[in-house]
């Protein structure tokens, strides 16, 4: 199946960079590029790709607002958003995963990381650039707002193996393979552990789990 990936950057070098660089995997197609956020909003609600790439700082609406826009709380058919930016910022980055971003990737992070990143989001998972990994997650580690098991349905030792495992990064396939598991039990686990926290992603279970003491 052709991943369709929308692009959207104000630097013309960029777009057309991307674009070669996906246009020559087999199984991606990009169906739009485009130099400015609100244009990213109407041809992405147009055409519905499977993955939007997004650069932060755009004209009329920036990175952040597109996300909202596109994959935020309340959005009906959440689309799946990639930021990749120039900006190592903190801030940029946790806006964005908490904005419904499921993956954010610096410029510099290569080809490689680029494919890797659609193919993951085009899948269901996050990948976030080694570079700001373990930083994002000290950030989230840090104490706020405690966030509570939930009471009324509480989360099962296996599903809270589950937890452990994504907020440390790990894939589906590689969930399964350190529980020797089904791929289909892991998704089942997954569906069940965001129904029971009230997220709507693996970024926002790795969140959770960081900011409530489930990983340390």
């Amino acid at each position: 199946m052709t991943i369709r990936v929308l692009i959207a950057d104000d630097q013309q070098l960029v777009r057309t960079g991307f674009q070669m660089i996906l246009d020559a995997q087999p199984d991606m197609e990009v169906v739009a590029a485009v130099a400015d956020g609100a244009e990213a909003v109407s041809e992405a609600r147009r055409l519905r790709p499977d993955v939007c790439l997004l650069d932060i700082r755009m004209p009329k609406l920036d990175g952040l607002e597109v996300t909202r826009v596109l994959a935020g709380p309340g959005v009906e058919n959440p689309l799946r958003v990639v930021i990749v930016t120039t900006f190592d910022l903190d801030e940029y980055v946790y806006g964005a995963l908490r904005s419904g971003a499921t993956g954010f990737l610096l410029k510099d992070s290569g080809p490689t990381l680029l494919i890797e990143a659609v193919r993951a989001a085009a899948a269901g998972d996050a990948l976030v650039s080694p570079s700001i990994t373990v930083r994002l997650l000290q950030h989230l580690a840090q104490p706020r707002r405690p966030a509570a098991l939930p009471a009324n349905d509480p989360l099962t030792e296996r599903e809270l193996d589950v937890v452990r495992l994504v907020a440390r990064g790990r894939t589906n396939q590689e969930v399964a393979g350190e529980l020797f598991v089904s791929l289909s039990t892991v998704k089942t686990h997954l569906g069940s552990i965001q129904a029971k926290l009230g997220v709507r992603n693996r970024v926002e279970i790795a969140a959770w789990a960081w900011e409530s003491g489930v990983v340390s």
